[in-house]
């Protein structure tokens, strides 16, 4: 049985005072990390763009040695003091030959040939192969609970011309496969959920913090126990260091938080870091889609929590958080995303959401909603 909204409204009071008065605190220890116990050698495919630049500062505050592989045109100025090598995946290799690494991590890939061309490479040039993947590797999201051995989905194209919403996670899974079979029993494969917080320039989280910190009326959207899943890139980048430190094999769902959490819960959260008047309009899923405002694209985060998508947002996170995975509060990453949005939209003179209702559509979406309730 679906518990109320004025159930979730009041069961969120002291969650959200706890965050506002910072009783809740960071629970990873990761703001000044100390030394590792051994330096390593890392190889960083990427490095620039969003996650890379959390795993390249952690890296360096344990005090591991960095190279830096990719083409030079994302942010090439991020890191001066550290050795960056420019190539590209599409057979443009030769800086990575005769060199000798502890670790890769592999974080930019999509085609299977990337992943396949890089590991062949290199293979005996390391002992571990990090492959940053994704949750869309899963066939099948209707059940509730899934881990790791859940099946993926496949394709008869591992070469496309183009990818798209419908062979991404095939292609990832068969990138899995060429990092397997090129480090088998070396490498590790990590499979995050939606990513978010600093640096990330899609706005598939971003729009909430922008918008709740906007005030007034906000369409919230589906039932408030919908469950929602997400990831902060500085918890994943950092623990994908920590993750290389102990040597772990194998496949892990990186996603969170720890414990379940609902739409509204996240709503409200975010809502805890903002002084705005800000004011929820719950919208059920049969109006939204009648209305053709779409899950996830247009109500970023949000998937309705039963049918197809039923284990989308409540996928095992068991065997990650066994192995060290850790979650910063919400408000913690809610904060930060709304001062990158900032910062952003200072360098641009305004910054236009890529994710999420406009306002015009939401206040339309609103009006049709309260005119059917009268």
């Amino acid at each position: 049985m679906r518990n109320s909204r004025r159930q979730f409204v009041g069961g969120l009071s002291t969650m959200t005072a706890a965050i506002a008065s910072g009783q809740i605190q960071d629970p990873s220890g990761s703001r000044q990390p100390g030394k590792a116990d051994r330096p390593l050698r890392f190889l960083v495919l990427g490095g620039t763009g969003f996650i890379g630049p959390h795993q390249v500062r952690y890296a360096l505050a344990r005090g591991h040695k960095l190279t830096l592989f990719n083409r030079g045109r994302t942010n090439p100025g991020l890191f001066p003091a550290v050795e960056q090598l420019e190539g590209d995946r599409n057979g443009k290799l030769e800086a990575l030959k005769g060199r000798e690494w502890d670790v890769v991590i592999d974080n930019p890939a999509t085609l299977p040939r990337w992943v396949r061309d890089t590991a062949q490479l290199l293979k005996d040039h390391a002992r571990q192969y990090v492959f940053i993947s994704t949750v869309s590797v899963y066939a099948d999201t209707s059940k509730p609970g899934m881990d790791e051995t859940g099946a993926v989905a496949v394709t008869n194209d591992p070469d496309p011309a183009k990818v798209t919403g419908g062979n991404y996670g095939a292609l990832k899974a068969l990138a899995e496969e060429e990092a397997e079979k090129a480090f088998p029993g070396r490498a590790t494969i990590i499979r995050p959920g939606l990513i978010v917080g600093p640096g990330d320039t899609s706005d598939r989280f971003t729009y909430w913090p922008v918008r709740i910190d906007a005030g007034g009326e906000v369409l919230a959207p589906g039932d408030p126990a919908d469950p929602v899943q997400f990831i902060d890139a500085r918890d994943l980048g950092e623990w994908c260091i920590r993750m290389v430190e102990q040597g772990d094999p194998g496949v892990y769902n990186a996603l969170g938080p720890r414990a379940p959490l609902s739409i509204a819960e996240m709503l409200y959260g975010i809502r805890a870091i903002t002084t705005a008047d800000v004011r929820f309009t719950w919208v059920d899923e049969a109006f939204l889609t009648a209305h053709n405002v779409s899950a996830w694209s247009d109500m970023p985060v949000w998937v309705p929590g039963h049918g197809e998508s039923a284990g989308f947002s409540r996928l095992s996170n068991h065997r990650s958080v066994a192995r060290g995975l850790t979650f910063r509060p919400l408000a913690d990453t809610a904060a930060a995303t709304l001062a990158d949005y900032h910062e952003r939209a200072n360098a641009k003179s305004g910054s236009k959401l890529l994710a999420g209702l406009t306002r015009e559509r939401e206040t339309d979406v609103l009006a049709a909603w309260h005119a059917a309730k009268k």
